[in-house]
Order: C-alpha cells, then sequence, then structure tokens
C-alpha cells in the first residue's frame, strides 16, 4: 500500500548580511555586474523557509517531527552568539559570491548532509526581499 504524502514545511527567520563579490571578476567588473550591492560593505536580508516532502508516517501522522526539522535548521545553518544569529557562510562567501542562489545551494547542502533521511528534502526558499525569492530544489 502506498502511503499519501505531505509538504511540510517550516519558516525560520535570521537575518545575513553580505557583499556580491566574486573573487573571479577583477574589482571593476564587480562593480559593473553587482552595482551598489559590491560597492557597499555589507547590506542585509531576512531568509526564510524549508520544505520537507515524503510520505505521512502510519503510526506518528507525520512527514517528519517539526523539532527536528528546527533542529537541522538552527544546527545547519545558524550559530547562536548571544541574542544575535549569524549565518554560518564565513568561508563559503569567498570560494563563490554569496548571492542568494548560492546561499540556497550552502543551505540545501548543509541541512541535506545532516538529515536522517535526506531524500525528504524538497525545497529551500529564500525571501531575499518582500519581491526577490529564490526557490532551491537540488536540480
Amino acid at each position: 500500500m502506498t502511503l499519501p504524502k505531505a509538504y511540510l514545511s517550516r519558516r525560520i527567520s535570521f537575518s545575513a548580511c553580505h557583499r556580491l563579490n566574486s573573487l573571479k571578476l577583477s574589482p571593476e567588473e564587480n562593480v559593473q555586474i553587482y552595482g551598489k550591492l559590491n560597492i557597499n560593505e555589507r547590506h542585509g536580508h531576512n531568509y526564510r523557509q524549508v520544505t520537507l516532502f515524503g510520505p505521512v508516517d502510519p503510526i506518528t501522522g507525520m512527514v517528519e517531527n517539526l523539532s527536528i526539522l528546527k533542529q537541522y535548521m538552527e544546527q545547519g545553518i545558524m550559530q547562536r552568539n548571544g541574542s544575535k544569529i549569524w549565518i554560518k557562510m564565513y568561508n563559503f562567501g569567498h570560494e563563490r559570491p554569496s548571492t542568494t542562489e548560492n546561499v540556497a545551494l550552502y543551505i540545501w547542502s548543509r541541512i541535506r548532509s545532516m538529515m536522517a533521511r535526506p531524500e525528504l528534502l524538497h525545497e529551500v526558499k529564500i525571501h531575499e526581499t518582500e519581491n526577490n525569492v529564490v526557490i532551491y530544489r537540488g536540480e
């Protein structure tokens, strides 16, 4: 018997700052491509949501326990420093430009590597602004 499947999403709000800059480009090319997002030292956004998709367990009634998903998100993405939350992208930003697309790939790989059942990870959705959203589904 095939179990019914459902989507399970968890939002988590945290601020992270970044500067768009590629080490593979000259300073002039960085300014030309990224404009003020390269010139300004740092600017920040709020990042938000991870979605799982999988069978609903007939015993627990869940795709995954939300506290486990919360734990993956907090341990895989963020580091608490007192009351402040920082995204763990210290070295990532040097390897690739910290565009929202690359942040989504980074979050995907971090969470997937921690999951007991990584096949459940369906989507990472980042709301860079109210109007700009990036969705990554492992493709």
